[in-house]
């Protein structure tokens, strides 16, 4: 409990801090804000041009799939939040050898290293996802009961973990490569995939996005449990456990990783 409570309040300190340095410029961090609000957009309005064309897709409706959407930015939007800080591993603080500054503080690396920074432009994807998800309520879309909502609830928390662990397996290659931003970038842009049903994908792209980089258990997925009665709470379980397993691998990997670490030479 002391621990919980000392790191809690070392959370609010550096988090605290990080806010005053982005007040510094307010027109930055606005703009960041709006770009990302637009973007989400623009992936709804995309939606709505392929459905111009076609009625329905592989027997999903429009309105279900901007239900899947928007179910799909909320955990993704919960990772960049808290943890964004995970990219700059992967691109420049190993390479440069500014990871020495966590390895010299009495604290767990890997609290630093997410506690060091928040994201506010993952606002805008929140934002996004939360008012589709309303529109899916006032529509009668989605199925509401105490039980779904607390399964709701609970797939987004893990699925929020399952993006976080897919980050920080990618960005802990870096200790051994120095720069594993590459990597990262690609196993992430893999997570718009989810967005849409797996069944119009081949084979492999959905073998690839349901069990190696499990994209698929935190937006299409368990997005049918809400939508159709058919779809077993089952999977809510096993993407559950998808975010134990990942996590844990994930944060082995990063601390063997910090074992290999050799700080910056000449």
């Amino acid at each position: 409990m002391h621990t919980v409570k000392r790191y809690s309040r070392l959370y609010r300190v550096l988090i605290t801090q990080f806010f005053k340095g982005i007040m510094q410029s307010k027109v930055d961090f606005l703009m960041g804000l709006l770009g990302f609000f637009l973007t989400q957009f623009l992936g709804i309005a995309f939606l709505y041009l392929v459905f111009q064309q076609i009625p329905e897709l592989s027997g999903w409706t429009f309105k279900q799939l901007v239900f899947i959407y928007g179910f799909a930015q909320i955990p993704r939007g919960l990772d960049h939040l808290f943890t964004d800080n995970i990219w700059m591993v992967a691109w420049r603080l190993v390479v440069s050898g500014d990871f020495d500054r966590y390895m010299l503080r009495p604290m767990n690396v890997f609290f630093q290293v997410i506690a060091e920074k928040l994201q506010p432009d993952a606002l805008g994807e929140l934002l996004v996802g939360s008012i589709l998800i309303v529109m899916s309520l006032r529509d009668g879309i989605m199925i509401v009961d105490g039980f779904h909502i607390a399964m709701f609830v609970i797939s987004i928390l893990a699925g929020a973990v399952i993006y976080t662990a897919i980050k920080l397996f990618f960005a802990s290659i870096a200790f051994w490569v120095k720069v594993s931003g590459p990597f990262l970038s690609t196993a992430y842009e893999l997570s718009n995939f989810a967005k849409y049903p797996t069944e119009i994908y081949a084979k492999g792209i959905r073998f690839v996005i349901t069990w190696i980089i499990p994209f698929a258990f935190v937006a299409y997925l368990p997005a049918g449990f809400f939508l159709k009665e058919s779809v077993s709470v089952s999977v809510i379980g096993i993407e559950c456990i998808l975010a134990v397993v990942f996590m844990a691998i994930s944060y082995v990997t990063f601390y063997i990783g910090i074992g290999r670490y050799e700080s910056a030479g000449n």
